[in-house]
């Protein structure tokens, strides 16, 4: 299997850093290939602007139009180039970061923003009155997987359904379901630390073996059953989901996935 890490953490001893040091240790030990991308150690540029496009960009810059003939012509940057060739390669990404803000670094969206361009990962396929792109369970990253470890400062009970900041996979179905299923990535269950402000250095030996036993468990984990764009379950072009196919009690972000 080959394995793309892509690591948002600005502190080389942090919680985070050593799980993506733990992760690398025990994919390449199994005899799986690994590349990481470690944004902060690349001093990753976060913001989208006219330099991401060559001097053909537009003025006014179009980010869509511009990053598509960009990716279109080969001439975006080096840097996201080499990121989409990462992409391409992989069979699995694994996103290690800590939750700040209830969503992911800065850094870490800036990756998503200048490699997730558009006919690379959006806009991609035939747009019709039946078709509405490939997209959602289709495009250029379908047969691959995704998995996001994160650490959160909580305790668990306070990302509950009663919990004072929501349910956890409320708070990632943005980067789960809009990023990642989006271009047709399957995403596996988050691997989330709870409580890690308060964790110690005697915590870590259980942390460890639990993220060793995700790692080596990556290509029999079931992935979160997010329904298909064009597989019968909306109306299109409205993207509606079809009266009858709602869980019973199950309202919001849930009503997209199976079951």
């Amino acid at each position: 299997m080959k394995t793309l890490i892509v690591h948002a953490h600005p502190e080389p001893q942090s919680l985070n850093s050593s799980l993506k040091d733990l992760a690398v240790a025990t994919l390449e030990a199994a005899g799986h290939d690994v590349r990481v991308s470690d944004l902060y150690a690349m001093n990753w540029k976060a913001v989208v602007d006219a330099a991401d496009y060559g001097p053909a960009a537009s003025s006014p810059l179009k980010v869509v139009l511009d990053s598509g003939r960009a990716f279109d012509a080969g001439t975006l940057t080096a840097d996201v180039l080499a990121e989409q060739e990462k992409l391409l390669w992989a069979d699995t990404v694994i996103f290690q970061f800590p939750l700040w803000w209830y969503t992911m670094p800065a850094i870490l969206k800036g990756w998503v923003d200048r490699v997730f361009t558009y006919r690379f990962a959006y806009g991609v396929g035939e747009h019709s009155d039946t078709k509405y792109g490939e997209r959602f369970g289709e495009g250029t990253l379908a047969g691959r997987r995704a998995l996001l470890s994160l650490t959160v400062g909580g305790p668990e009970s306070h990302y509950t359904a009663r919990g004072i900041n929501g349910p956890i996979d409320d708070l990632l179905f943005p980067f789960q379901h809009g990023i990642l299923h989006y271009p047709g990535l399957e995403v596996l269950p988050p691997f989330v630390l709870y409580g890690t402000d308060r964790m110690t250095g005697e915590d870590y030996p259980d942390v460890a073996k639990a993220w060793r036993q995700r790692l080596l468990t990556l290509e029999s984990t079931e992935p979160i059953a997010f329904r298909r764009q064009n597989f019968g379950d909306y109306d299109i072009p409205s993207l509606q989901l079809r009266d009858g196919l709602e869980p019973a009690g199950r309202t919001g972000f849930g009503l997209h996935v199976r079951g």
